[in-house]
């Protein structure tokens, strides 16, 4: 069975800050699917991005959907916020939720896509209550908080694990990935049953971004079979 057309989702935490408004032109000129924009708090992760003032000015002229990736304490505090502020589909942390299932409806009633993301230690079983739910399942294929990190090789058990999890119940799902995918591991990842690549410093720290995003987008899904 041919698998269906992934998406790209270029992480904004890897561009020229200096020149962001050039970054984001270039995303909306290429072939990617989402702008992935990572929220760290410091706290839940040992790092600090940034927060609304900065994700409405990518939002004011993206012309593409904002995959805001909340890697915060306590998100319930803040997704009415982040929806005021252009995100299209809002992503928690499993392992930052003490009521998941609430966070992820009340995401829904604000009329986003509902995420959850899980660590690389964060058993995929863990979601077994929640698979239905969801809109997206965000699996960290390095740990949180620092673009540039080494990929993490069980990654792709974890998509294997998560796809027969989902099977019948939320056939729909997407599986996106985050951390350290470059054109070597892209094919395996899809193979595997991944649905989303997320990539920063293969796509800005390419010569050629615009390229690079087409490499990614151009794996031949005739190829991957499920």
């Amino acid at each position: 069975m041919s698998k269906r057309k992934h998406l790209v989702a270029p992480s904004v935490l890897s561009a020229d800050f200096a020149h962001l408004y050039d970054d984001i032109a270039m995303v909306n000129q290429s072939e990617a699917d989402w702008f992935h924009i990572d929220i760290m708090d410091g706290v839940f992760v040992p790092n600090i991005s940034f927060g609304f003032p900065v994700l409405a000015s990518i939002a004011h002229y993206a012309r593409k959907p904002l995959d805001v990736h909340l890697m915060i304490t306590d998100p319930d505090k803040y997704i009415k916020q982040f929806k005021a502020a252009g995100a299209d589909n809002i992503t928690v942390h499993l392992e930052a939720c003490t009521h998941l299932n609430r966070t992820v409806h009340a995401i829904k009633e604000l009329g986003c896509t509902a995420g959850v993301a899980i660590n690389p230690s964060t058993p995929v079983a863990l979601l077994h209550e929640i698979v239905e739910d969801v809109d997206v399942v965000l699996i960290m294929s390095v740990n949180p908080g620092f673009g540039g990190q080494k990929f993490i090789e069980t990654t792709y058990r974890k998509i294997r694990e998560l796809r027969d999890l989902a099977a019948g119940r939320n056939d729909g799902l997407l599986i996106e990935i985050d951390g350290g995918i470059s054109n070597h591991n892209a094919l395996a990842l899809l193979k595997a049953g991944a649905d989303v690549l997320v990539a920063g410093n293969f796509i800005f720290a390419a010569k050629n971004p615009v390229h690079a995003i087409a490499e990614l987008k151009r794996i031949t899904p005739d190829l991957i079979s499920m």
